[in-house]
């Protein structure tokens, strides 16, 4: 059902990556925060760290909007779901804002987010090595597509006071609106690995501390009110909201939905008719710290009973676990404390003979091989991997070459590769994924109930992996050979 979505919108963009976005961005999300509003966090693009930051900065989940992975239809209704009931919405952008997937046009750009939800843009400009030449990068990006609305621009790294004068003369007589000044602060940055920022759950404390010295400094070079006032701008969206719930049942009239499994007709936290609520695990702590909120939400939509474990300090999978999903995360970091937990490995091992489900993307590809850098891990996986020079980065098109407990043979996704491991052989004898754009080859491991990829998805655009992966728990718990109902059906 279309509604009218008036919530309070900005998307923070820039003209390159490195400029400043996640700095401006959690720093309002927390100064606005501050202030007692409800701020609803959004992260454009496949990105899975910067919003564990914005969720520290408004204590509410980080979400993504990508529109290739989930396809432009869904960025308004994801956003309308995510937004709802919050008195402003802070969008931070991917690259540079007019960058998308490769070779597509505007496709998956902070441009088109913007326009798909009528928001206007601010632009975090690094002025470090620049002065009045900053005018004319400016009114390029505001000129280069009439339909996005450049409201106005965050200098960042300014030097000195003077340096600011000569930046805001520019922009003046360029007639774009300097929102904010930020002075290069390097006691509020964050520390960086070989695929991004350090995720908060590895660095809590100094997050929280960094999230509020980022507030700090926003507070005090960006003008709030005249950004609260041009979030206030941002029209009426008209669109539907997005429900786990009616996601299920509308893929289930389209028959995307395993026969049997219980969608909208049910309550989220109670058993179906089809048998009692299954219980799935899913991988947590510092080693995996990729998720995207809305797979626990289509799962427990779905008929599940999602319960969090950390690999690194639980010695056995949750009481009843029938339905594993291991994410992706940094489990090269912590491959010796994973290795360790060897009363873990072996009931991940067990349960994967036994015939349970398991889905498991990128780090926990890595974790059910046999060894990552020497380490012993949990052996589901005739396969070993290690660290790599070369990074592995970029969006796929994907086809399931294989029937498996995530995925029907021949339902077709949108992916993406992050990584910089490889595993050897890169494909079982039953591959789990056919990549057939931008290049064509077979990738990752169908075993039983494994479902083994360096792939990524979101499950938001084909919400049957979650209704296929629910309904595969809840036979196995049936069957008895894995977990059971925890409070007896």
């Amino acid at each position: 059902m279309v509604t009218s979505v008036n919530v309070p919108r900005l998307v923070i963009a820039a003209p390159s990556s490195g400029s400043g976005k996640t700095t401006v961005a959690t720093g309002l999300m927390a100064a606005f925060a501050e202030r007692g509003l409800a701020v609803s966090p959004h992260k454009a693009g496949p990105d899975y760290i910067d919003p564990g930051y914005h969720a520290l900065a408004t204590g509410r989940p980080g979400r993504n909007l990508d529109a290739f992975m989930c396809g432009p239809e869904l960025v308004a209704p994801l956003f309308a779901h995510g937004s709802a009931g919050c008195d402003l919405a802070v969008v931070e952008g991917v690259m540079g804002l007019y960058d998308g997937a490769a070779g597509r046009g505007e496709l998956a750009s902070t441009a088109q987010v913007a326009k798909l939800l009528r928001a206007p843009v601010v632009l975090v400009v690094d002025a470090s090595s620049q002065s009045r030449s900053v005018a004319a990068l400016v009114h390029g990006f505001a000129s280069f597509d009439p339909q996005v609305r450049l409201g106005g621009v965050i200098l960042n790294k300014v030097g000195s006071d003077r340096h600011e004068v000569m930046l805001r003369e520019a922009l003046e007589e360029a007639g774009t609106p300097v929102l904010g000044v930020l002075r290069r602060a390097p006691q509020v940055a964050t520390p960086s690995r070989h695929l991004g920022l350090v995720p908060v759950a590895e660095r809590r404390a100094d997050a929280l501390a960094s999230v509020a010295a980022l507030a700090g400094q926003v507070r005090a070079g960006c003008d709030l009110e005249a950004l609260l006032a041009l979030a206030r701008t941002a029209p009426p969206l008209d669109c539907a909201v997005w429900s786990p719930r009616e996601a299920l049942a509308e893929a289930e009239a389209a028959g995307g939905v395993p026969a049997g499994s219980p969608v909208s007709p049910v309550s989220p936290v109670s058993p179906g008719p089809a048998g009692p609520r299954p219980v799935v695990a899913v991988a947590g702590g510092p080693a995996f710290t990729f998720s995207y909120a809305e797979h626990a939400e289509l799962l427990t939509a779905a008929g599940a009973e999602v319960v969090a474990f950390d690999p690194l300090r639980d010695e056995a999978l949750p009481e009843g676990t029938s339905g594993l999903v291991i994410g992706g995360g940094f489990p090269e970091v912590y491959a010796p404390e994973l290795s360790a937990n060897e009363p873990l490995r072996a009931a991940v091992a067990a349960f994967a003979e036994a015939g349970g489900p398991v889905a498991a993307e990128c780090a926990g590809l890595l974790y059910l091989a046999g060894s990552l850098d020497g380490k012993p891990m949990c052996g589901v996986l005739d396969a070993d991997a290690r660290m790599s020079e070369r990074l592995t980065l970029g969006y796929r098109e994907a086809v399931a070459v294989a029937d498996s407990s995530l995925a029907a043979n021949g339902t077709r996704l949108r992916g993406h590769e992050f990584h910089r491991t490889v595993i050897e052989p890169g494909a079982g004898t039953t591959p789990a994924w056919g990549f057939t754009h931008p290049e064509r080859r077979v990738e990752g491991f169908v075993r039983g109930g494994v479902h083994a990829s360096y792939l990524h998805t979101h499950w938001a655009a084909q919400p049957s992996v979650a209704a296929r992966f629910t309904a595969a728990a809840r036979a196995a718990a049936g069957s008895g050979a894995v977990g059971g109902d925890r409070d007896g059906g």
